[in-house]
Parts: structure tokens; sequence; C-alpha cells
């Protein structure tokens, strides 16, 4: 339940970011000078030159980060049914360090400068598409198996019966232990593919939720068949048919 305050802290610090980005790019305000030397910090350089649509693909994928991080905290408050179990204040610290710097990251790729004054010159190309349409797909599916999860501790009526562990069926559950894990992932590489896919910084944000969330699958998958002798043969851990 304490993942709580890592969505309370990005939906502040990440619609703090967007509000500017938004306000520079089309009211031509320049970013605070703060941010312009956090960017300095990370090596982007002001003057770097405008790469193709790259101003809309960061404004848009911080849209969507936040919009991720909004509904996540919704399902924390009112969807999710949590046990007793504990967070290590190691893994508790660096996950709202995590939701600090992954916001920045997104905003560390257009240059300080930004347009200058000049307007925004919105163009929507084939990825911006794609990109919006993989990531409403997987944060639908997402949602309907916290939302199975929840409905395991949960009577008909939705009061709280339980906080015991119980094997979810359903939608990706039939291919998978842990789909809400797999649905981070391809809500994460929706957005490098909003970024225009090319995007190498972003890809190796990719990495890091690829491995993390692997590895949760993972230990998740081993309690499921080592508490379960009817757990389902076939499912994998993490990716369909594949892990």
């Amino acid at each position: 339940r304490w993942f709580t305050h890592f969505y309370v802290v990005s939906v502040l610090w990440n619609g703090f970011l967007l509000i500017w980005l938004f306000r520079a790019e089309f009211l031509g305000e320049p970013l605070p000078p703060w941010i312009q030397d956090m960017h300095h910090a990370l090596g982007r350089d002001s003057q770097s030159e405008d790469m193709g649509n790259e101003h809309f693909s960061a404004l848009l994928v911080l849209l969507l980060l936040w919009l991720h991080s909004c509904r996540r905290l919704a399902e924390c408050l009112w969807t999710s049914v949590f046990s007793s179990g504990v967070i290590h204040i190691v893994q508790y610290c660096f996950g709202l360090g995590y939701y600090i710097a992954v916001g920045s990251t997104v905003l560390c790729q257009v240059p300080t400068n930004v347009r200058n004054g000049k307007e925004l010159s919105v163009q929507i190309c084939w990825y911006h598409i794609i990109g919006v349409m993989m990531y409403i797909w997987a944060s639908l599916h997402q949602h309907r198996c916290l939302a199975i999860l929840a409905n395991l501790r949960k009577s008909r009526s939705g009061k709280v019966v339980s906080l015991s562990h119980s094997v979810p069926f359903g939608d990706w559950f039939e291919s998978v232990s842990c789909p809400h894990y797999f649905a981070e992932l391809l809500i994460y590489v929706s957005m490098a593919i909003a970024l225009g896919i090319h995007n190498v910084t972003w890809w190796c944000v990719v990495m890091y939720v690829l491995f993390n969330q692997a590895l949760a699958a993972a230990l998740c998958h081993e309690f499921y068949q080592k508490n379960f002798s009817s757990y389902p043969k076939h499912r994998k851990a993490f990716i369909p048919l594949v892990f």
C-alpha cells in the first residue's frame, strides 16, 4: 500500500513539469532557471537543434506518464486491496526517486530554450497514433487485471472479506501469472514509440522496467507454484509463451 506514495509524488511532480512544458511550448514562456540548471547537469545542451517533432512527442509522453500515474493512484486508493506486506526502506526511497527522475528524463528530451517564443507546430505522426493506441490497450488490460486481483478479496457486494492470496483467472491471467506487470512494460514501450522509437534514453528506461518487472513476476510466479498445487501448468510468469 505504500506504493500509493509513489503515485502521489508522480502526479504532483510530473503534473508540475507538464504544466511548465505546456506553457513553454504554447505560450513561449521560458522554463524556470532551476529546470535549465537540471538539464545542464544531465548533459542536455540548451542550444540543441529541434530534431523533427521531438517537442510535441515529449509533451505527449509526459502527458501519458501523468495520466498513468493518476490512474494508478486512483487504483491504489479505490480498487486494490492490499495485504499486510511491507516494503524495504531502500526500495521505498528508490521508488520515490524513480518517479521524480522519469518525468525529468522526458523533459530533458527537448532543449531548455524550447522554441524561443515560436509557436509549437503540432504534427501528429504515425508513431504518435500507434503509441497512444498501444498505451490505451495496455492500460485497459492492466486495470482489468488489477480489478480481478482485488475482487479475489471481496464479496459480491464489494466488501473486503479476506487478505489472503488466491489464484486469479480471467483476461491475461489465462496466459501469465503477472499480466499487470506485463502491461506495465507495454505502457513504457508505447511511450518509447510515441517518442519516435529512436530515442535511446527512453529505451534505457524500458530496459529498466523490463528487468524490474520480470524479477517481480518471477518471484510471484514461484510463490503461486509453491503455494497452490493445482496452479495452471501452462501459465508463464511474465511474457505470454516466452517467460
